[in-house]
């Protein structure tokens, strides 16, 4: 795979640049024909890498990638996932460079989507390429790519029903998320999942003179704060009633399982500019970020936040609201107790609104299976040492969905790195970690 990525890099590079160059942003509707134009990029290079087939297929939402190469039905069949749909850019003037006219330069390939998750889907394809062209391929392999992941995946779970024979798989193979560094790979065997909401405060009918009712009347901005401040108490714990009813606690062989995995705390402070940290008392980072649950303010405003001064009391306040999850934990249960309880401590003199914008499950994976065994067997071959197991913080909801509708569990070969800033600006991808990933996605399928 070495000589075949050094013979046709310059290659892969235009390629996958063709597809970093469409700004395929999931999240805003004048960019739906971008949607459908990076899909059918995607098809054309499967069906040039050596797929039997590759076509959209429409959704309630943007249309998903299906393509191809049935060998033999008796063979073992992957499913491959990606997502092609990436988020939004700003701030733009944090960018170093144009997010979607990509680059090379110190080391990487820079630009929106070079890493989550165009540049690891990418990989699968010229992996799949390789093993096609030297006739090396001894699996089924088929290619789901959708355009929803980045908001949650409404329509794919109905798509998936719909097409569940189509989609028969013994293993989905995933590569959209990071390892713990280029030197310690690591396998995700789970995910946290999400429940995400926004919530408005309302109190009078109109923006009010700051002079004339400030101190009278209440101040929605003002409430707000103090309603999201009450949502977690002094020991880093969420105070919504039955938040933590399903969580299960690890034992401590588990702990010390996860506790593997190396992990500097001073140079992750410094990496992130910050003295200290702040979290669920009782629990090391990585736990904080694995194996226990989380809510987060990821959005706040209202009132005047132009230029200058403007003496207004705001008539609403709002704010986004991420909460992750942990296996158990159920994103449509959480929402509902997450409604119930804000409403509930919202004071008379403002009115409450919550409404859910995307949320999914978490799920864990056995460590013991033929696919986490090979998928470690490849990774240990090319970066020299075994790769430890890990509990992924973040939430790509629609796996959960995987298990559930087509009873096979997916199998996280993330390559991407924390230096990556995936959904920042200046997101990149480490060319060493690109070349890795074809070599180990390569590797994979010699020994599954």
């Amino acid at each position: 795979m070495k000589a075949y990525i050094e013979s046709n890099k310059e290659r892969f590079f235009e390629e996958l640049f063709s597809i970093l160059r469409i700004p395929s942003i999931s999240a805003r509707p004048e960019h739906k024909d971008d949607m459908v134009r990076c899909a059918k990029r995607l098809c054309q290079l499967l069906l040039e890498a050596g797929a039997d087939k590759a076509d959209l297929y429409p959704t309630a939402g943007n249309p998903v990638v299906y393509g191809e190469k049935i060998i033999d039905p008796s063979l073992k069949t992957v499913l491959v996932y990606g997502h092609y749909d990436v988020q939004p850019p700003e701030p733009l003037e944090k960018w170093n460079s144009d997010p979607f006219e990509p680059e090379i330069h110190d080391g990487a390939i820079w630009g929106r989507g070079a890493n989550d998750d165009k540049g690891q889907l990418f990989m699968h394809i010229k992996a799949f390429e390789f093993l096609t062209r030297t006739s090396a391929l001894k699996h089924n392999v088929k290619f789901i790519f959708e355009g929803e992941e980045e908001i949650g995946s409404p329509s794919l779970p109905e798509w998936v029903r719909e097409h569940r024979e189509m989609l028969a798989a013994d293993v989905v193979l995933v590569s959209d998320t990071t390892m713990i560094s280029d030197k310690v790979p690591s396998i995700n065997c789970g995910m946290r999942g999400l429940s995400y909401l926004e919530v408005c405060v309302k109190g009078p009918n109109k923006d009010l003179h700051s002079g004339h009712y400030g101190g009278a009347v209440a101040n929605p901005i003002n409430v707000l704060c103090e309603m999201i401040a009450s949502l977690i108490d002094a020991d880093g714990r969420v105070t919504v009633p039955g938040f933590y009813d399903k969580v299960v606690e690890l034992s401590a062989d588990d702990r010390a399982q996860l506790a593997r995995a190396p992990f500097d705390l001073e140079e992750y402070k410094e990496f992130l500019d910050v003295k200290d940290l702040r979290g669920e008392k009782g629990y090391t980072t990585l736990e904080r970020t694995g194996i226990r649950p989380c809510l987060d303010v990821c959005g706040i405003w209202g009132g005047y936040t132009g230029q200058g001064a403007k003496t207004v009391l705001p008539s609403e306040a709002h704010a986004k609201i991420s909460m992750r999850l942990v296996p158990d934990q159920k994103s449509s249960e959480i929402t509902r107790l997450f409604a119930e309880h804000f409403k509930s401590i919202a004071p008379d003199c403002v009115k409450v609104e919550v409404t859910p914008c995307e949320g999914g499950d978490g799920f864990l994976i056995p460590i013991s299976s033929d696919a986490y065994k090979a998928a470690s067997m490849a990774m240990g071959e090319v970066y020299g040492i075994e790769p430890v197991p890990s509990r992924g913080g973040g939430s790509i909801a629609v796996l959960a969905e995987f298990q559930k509708i087509l009873g096979i569990d997916p199998l996280l070969m993330g390559f991407g790195l924390e230096r990556d800033t995936i959904h920042s600006p200046n997101e990149s991808y480490l060319l060493s970690q690109f070349f890795r990933g074809m070599e180990a996605i390569a590797l994979f399928y010699r020994y599954y």
